[in-house]
């Protein structure tokens, strides 16, 4: 049964009374997630949009904007992602570039200036009260709006490298990751009383899917507005959850907050996605709390991991694999290429390709990604860094990963992330800012200099380094390299001030 079916089944079958959604310390039942979802459904089809027309959602972490996505893909329209965790002025700009003939949001997004005539200049706007209460907002859906068939999610990347990208996600690829991930459900069962933890924005991909894999498996949802750590072990403390998800920089904030081992004592294991989890991260963790860390691999357009370590292979290879991002998964198949796209010999690094069926050119399309790699005679995969990442210096390679690891060596630098800013003599130069471990003097520039010239050519060597205490991230926590390069620029151009007023 795939995920459309499955939702309309849901919205029609699941008992009224039943929990499905638990959030701020309430519960929503089916029943309300049915009435929202049948508003919702009523206004589209007024609006007379076709299956596969497309419906913008800003979606926030709320169980009523739950219930819209249930209700637009169980009807066969496109969900289009927009994300309220944008500034208004780009916000506005993505709902203009959508064109749109319906845009559902909560009330908060739409008081933004700019983000409701953004919607009413191309279609209608559905205004979703925290009741889930459905109200028009102003405008009109145009007579012929453009579909999308057989797409279920235009789904937004992360933006860690630049402006968000739209993902197109079919429908075969969202029923072959949620199958891949050990989500079928049994045929006879519609809903379970054990119950999972979302704690990432729903406007993500690793937000979206744990949501999608608790409504296909009937589970019960376990919804955070954002990872905060007190209510994060208090989710799982009450619930007694077996299994949880952290992405690594959550992993730092539950070691630093010191959290009492007992408490997370129903963990027999976290997965940890989205961004590279460093195995002495992981290692921490694990001899803290006695709870393995299994690292997953995989991107927006593969509609979730396509490699990962499982229990099993943790228990056999960790000792001897770990940094590794696991092997490849149930479907899966990997290869390394070099420039030329021949396939290289096992332990070579090159471009990482991947075939599924998740991937958005089906399952029989070799998809290049930008991630370099290489896979073991074992068969795991070792992720080195991005091949897009490169910072050209005058006509000589950097690799970011290759400047982050040196930095981070220094005992007082918790986290580091590089960067290519523009440089109008050499092209790009690399920078840096490192993350400042708590407890510890910050590491002086100097210093950082000095233990990169010892270990690194001199063209990898940072033009700039910042100390700061924490690294900009994206919501989805992944370093945003965007802002990294807005704050070394603030901070250069802060040192030019201060010079032009000693003159």
């Amino acid at each position: 049964m795939g995920i459309r079916d499955r939702l309309s089944r849901l919205l029609a079958e699941a008992a009224a009374d039943a929990e499905a959604i638990e959030h701020d310390g309430a519960w929503w039942t089916w029943g309300q997630v049915q009435e929202t979802a049948r508003q919702v459904g009523e206004a589209l089809d007024a609006a007379g949009l076709p299956e596969g027309a497309r419906v913008g959602v800003v979606l926030e972490n709320r169980p009523e904007h739950v219930a819209v996505v249930a209700a637009v893909i169980a009807s066969g329209r496109c969900l289009v992602m927009l994300s309220p965790l944008q500034p208004a002025v780009r916000l506005a700009a993505d709902i203009t570039g959508c064109e749109l003939p319906v845009v559902v949001s909560g009330a908060e997004p739409l008081a933004r200036e700019g983000v409701l005539g953004a919607v009413t200049a191309h279609g209608a706007a559905l205004e979703l009260g925290a009741d889930g209460a459905l109200r028009p907002a102003g405008g009109t859906a145009p007579a012929e709006a453009p579909a999308n068939p057989g797409v279920v999610v235009e789904m937004l990347t992360s933006g860690t490298t630049g402006p968000p990208k739209r993902v197109h996600l079919r429908t075969g690829q969202l029923d072959q990751a949620l199958v891949s991930g050990g989500q079928t459900p049994k045929a006879e069962r519609l809903l379970s009383r054990s119950a999972s933890l979302v704690a990432t924005p729903l406007v993500h991909i690793g937000g979206l899917w744990r949501a999608l894999a608790c409504l296909a498996t009937g589970r019960r949802m376990l919804l955070m507005p954002r990872f905060a750590v007190g209510p994060w072990v208090s989710v799982v403390e009450r619930h007694r959850l077996r299994a949880a998800s952290l992405v690594p920089a959550a992993i730092r904030a539950v070691l630093d907050a010191d959290v009492p081992k007992e408490r997370l004592a129903s963990l027999q294991v976290v997965t940890s996605g989205t961004a590279p989890c460093p195995a002495e991260l992981a290692d921490a963790f694990f001899r803290t709390y006695g709870i393995p860390v299994l690292m997953t691999y995989g991107a927006t357009e593969f509609a979730g991991a396509v490699v990962g370590w499982t229990l099993p292979l943790h228990e056999r290879w960790w000792q001897r694999k770990a940094g590794s991002a696991g092997r490849a998964f149930d479907g899966v198949e990997l290869r390394v290429t070099g420039e030329d796209g021949a396939e290289l010999p096992v332990g070579r690094t090159g471009r990482l390709e991947v075939r599924t069926e998740q991937s958005t050119r089906g399952g029989r399309a070799w998809v290049r990604t930008s991630d370099l790699a290489r896979i073991d005679a074992d068969r795991f995969v070792w992720i080195e860094g991005r091949a897009d990442d490169a910072i050209i210096r005058g006509g000589f390679k950097v690799q970011p990963e290759t400047v982050k690891r040196v930095l981070e060596t220094h005992p007082a630098v918790r986290e580091a992330a590089v960067a290519g800013l523009p440089d109008a003599r050499l092209g790009e130069v690399p920078v840096a800012a490192v993350e400042a471990e708590p407890g510890r003097p910050a590491p002086e520039v100097a210093e950082l200099v000095v233990l990169c010239r010892g270990r690194l050519t001199p063209y990898e060597v940072p033009a700039h380094i910042v100390v700061v205490d924490a690294l900009p991230r994206t919501p989805s926590s992944k370093v945003s390299r965007v802002e990294l390069l807005d704050l070394v620029r603030g901070r250069l151009a802060e040192q030019e001030r201060v010079k032009e007023d000693r003159r």
